[in-house]
């Protein structure tokens, strides 16, 4: 475990105090540890006894443990940043993750941190080396895998403490790189959506149904491919989502606590599933109840890589999208979705389990949605309601109030201007009452003299 039980000795050499103590280090031929005897300079005879040469070896013990001396216990240090990770934190770490979660963060962790740092000892890290590595980093990954290698940095180190390898955190201050490349928010219009139906409608049957559902209910591809005739419910218009595939491999859970459950699909389009089912019976394809609704060429569910770079990415050329994509349909039908229902609505729709994430993540604002709040709250502004600003032609100001002042609704007549303007619809004049920019109301003044006369 590269620790020794023993508080060490101390041994006189020249005009100088050692302190010994036994310790496992890991032998670069074998990667084996192997027990070696360490030694460190206390201070010089003419400086101190032996009984505090004694006195000082249990601190400095006590600073390589990270731990009080009365443990008697010394973590090696001298382990390589590969050795640890592979057998000290992917084995505690491994049983918290799935089969497949735990490939893809194995290999981040492989490509990003043990083959930059295979041979490097763990007391040799400190702050900056671990920042100037992120920082490189962020020049060349995106955004999100930045992060992930960033708390995966931290938790590797937090371990490391944890189990008595170092005294320190080196990566506990590490932060986030301000530049990090931007993260991809490509969204489509409705047009455009459309447009994409049109042109699967001239090419198959089966692909304009795939898209139509998929855009329609914004299913993931995992949940979409391994759909079987089973989950088509026909009285209540709706899907029971049962299972999803990850390569070729089906699974009896989802992404999410919502993934797995029944969403309620259009009405005009269960009637058109239910065509497609009859026009695939008259193919001699299995409409079985266990078979799939959108079978690949050996019958099993269909590759989602395989039909975005067939389909989705050729379609794209053709007309000329940005990007086309199962994520670009998620996030627009999030983004065009929140004129239709409430956030809520959108969130039960994309079965997101924090609202946090259909909203920051997914929906995006639309330069269209913005100018019309500008246009609103300036219409508001000029007091023309949300129709937009209209001609205005100001009239002669109202006389100024008699002196002594008078009641409130005086006052607010008497300083403000009045203007005058034409509805053309109705052939009606609506006078409209606008303050007068920088003119202070006598009751507003009264209060401010008021005040004045209370300090003074």
């Amino acid at each position: 475990m590269g620790v020794s039980y023993q508080k060490g000795w101390v041994r006189l050499r020249g005009k100088k105090w050692h302190g010994c103590f036994r310790r496992t280090e890991l032998d670069s031929a074998t990667k084996e540890p192997k027990l070696i005897t360490a030694s460190i300079v206390l201070g010089l005879r003419a400086e101190m006894s032996k009984s505090q040469a004694r006195e000082r070896l249990e601190v400095e013990l006590a600073k390589l443990g990270g731990r009080s001396s009365g443990d008697q216990v010394v973590p090696n240090a001298a382990v390589t940043f590969d050795w640890f990770v592979k057998n000290r934190y992917l084995p505690l770490k491994e049983g918290d993750w799935r089969e497949e979660t735990a490939k893809v963060k194995k290999y981040l962790i492989q490509a990003d941190l043990v083959d930059a740092f295979h041979d490097y000892r763990l007391e040799n890290f400190d702050k900056l080396i671990l920042q100037t590595h992120l920082n490189k980093l962020a020049k060349s990954r995106s955004k999100d895998r930045v992060l992930q290698i960033r708390s995966y940095m931290r938790a590797i180190f937090a371990e490391a403490v944890d189990q008595g390898y170092l005294p320190k955190d080196p990566a506990r201050m590490v932060k986030t790189p301000t530049n990090l490349r931007e993260v991809d928010k490509t969204t489509l219009s409705w047009d455009q959506l459309r447009a994409a139906l049109e042109k699967l409608d001239e090419l198959s049957l089966r692909d304009w149904i795939l898209m139509k559902l998929d855009m329609s209910n914004a299913l993931r591809p995992s949940e979409l491919f391994p759909l079987r005739w089973r989950c088509l419910l026909e009285e209540t218009h709706a899907l029971d989502i049962q299972e999803t595939v990850y390569k070729g491999k089906i699974r009896h859970y989802g992404k999410t606590k919502g993934s797995l459950t029944k969403v309620p699909i259009a009405d005009i389009l269960a009637d058109e599933i239910l065509e497609y089912r009859e026009d695939c019976r008259k193919k001699g394809q299995d409409t079985s109840p266990n078979g799939f609704m959108f079978p690949g060429r050996f019958g099993g569910p269909m590759d989602s890589s395989n039909y975005r770079h067939r389909v989705l990415h050729k379609l794209a050329r053709e007309l000329g999208f940005p990007k086309l994509n199962f994520q670009v349909i998620r996030r627009t039908i999030a983004t065009l979705g929140k004129t239709k229902g409430h956030p809520k609505d959108i969130q039960g729709l994309m079965r997101h389990t924090r609202l946090a994430t259909t909203m920051d993540v997914y929906m995006q604002s639309l330069e269209k949605e913005v100018r019309t709040a500008i246009n609103s709250i300036h219409d508001e502004l000029v007091a023309t309601g949300t129709e937009g600003p209209t001609p205005q032609q100001p009239l002669a100001a109202s006389a100024r109030s008699s002196e002594g002042g008078g009641n409130l609704s005086n006052s607010n007549h008497d300083c403000s201007s009045r203007i005058e303007r034409q509805n053309n619809k109705e052939g009606e004049k609506k006078t409209i009452v606008v303050p007068f920019r920088g003119k202070l109301l006598q009751f507003a003044g009264k209060m401010r003299a008021s005040n004045l006369e209370d300090v003074r």
